[in-house]
């Protein structure tokens, strides 16, 4: 049995190094976990945004899945950008035996505002992925496609994650408020209990993968046994921390810092 945890990552990739694969391998590390990959998709993106986008064949990304499955146990996975039904079927196929929590980063548009799945491969994500999810992490507007609903208001986040649960079928929900005004408050729906997560909202465009990030650290914490709700409080921490000390680099919205909790490390 592995002493060490260990979690799993499925997602596209982000060469500028602030989303994607390497945002959540970089996030990973930093919680003690050993990271592993699978690659859906190269994309051509930076901080300005996304400029082209190659799906690995799903042949590739099945024996990916076999050559992990077969060799190195995960206490937990989570998946990021999925970008056709031909991968998310494959991955339903490779992972739904595997009795371990699975965390969904529903992601369908960078932070620039690049769509990056299909229109039909939403309607999949929501309707067989989404039902396998221990849980799932939309921002406001990934919510407001899975609901069908306007989020406007604290109120309308707490109807959101419990309708994601009750109606959708995921195993829990934390739908985050960055879009709204105000603090930065997240709800989170674990099936029985509200939770609420609030922290300062920090004034800047460096939030290149910040949902990434969160996920990640939330899959490195529940591969470590943490509970849900303490798993995401310090998620919550460690991601508010990153934008707080966040990178200005680039020409567009910068990347958070993956090791701004680092003691040793001078903050900008």
């Amino acid at each position: 049995m592995n002493q060490i945890p260990c979690a799993l990552t499925i997602a596209g990739t982000d060469p500028s190094g602030g989303a994607g694969i390497q945002a959540d391998l970089k996030t990973f590390q930093e919680f003690t976990c050993y990271g592993m990959s699978i690659i859906t998709s190269v994309v051509a993106q930076n901080t300005t945004g996304v400029q082209d986008v190659h799906h690995i064949p799903i042949n590739m990304i099945e024996k990916q899945l076999d050559s992990v499955i077969s060799d190195i146990p995960f206490q937990a996975y989570k998946t990021g950008m999925i970008a056709n039904i031909d991968m998310m079927e494959v991955i339903v196929q490779k992972i739904t035996p595997l009795n371990v929590p699975y965390i969904m980063d529903p992601v369908m548009v960078a932070t620039s505002g690049d769509s990056l799945i299909a229109e039909e491969a939403r309607n999949f994500l929501r309707e067989q992925l989404l039902p396998l999810a221990a849980l799932v992490t939309p921002n406001v507007p990934e919510a407001e496609y899975i609901t069908g609903e306007s989020i406007k208001t604290v109120n309308d986040l707490q109807q959101a994650a419990e309708q994601i649960v009750v109606k959708h079928g995921a195993g829990a929900a934390l739908v985050k408020g960055g879009h709204l005004d105000g603090k930065a408050i997240d709800i989170l729906y674990d099936g029985n209990k509200m939770h609420r997560f609030s922290s300062e909202r920090i004034d800047t465009n460096n939030t290149h993968g910040t949902g990434c990030t969160y996920s990640a650290a939330i899959t490195a914490l529940l591969s470590k046994g943490i509970p849900l709700p303490a798993a995401v409080k310090q998620a919550k921490d460690y991601v508010t921390a990153a934008i707080r000390h966040s990178f200005s680099i680039g020409k567009g919205n910068g990347p958070t810092n993956h090791w701004a909790t680092r003691p040793e490390e001078v903050k900008q």
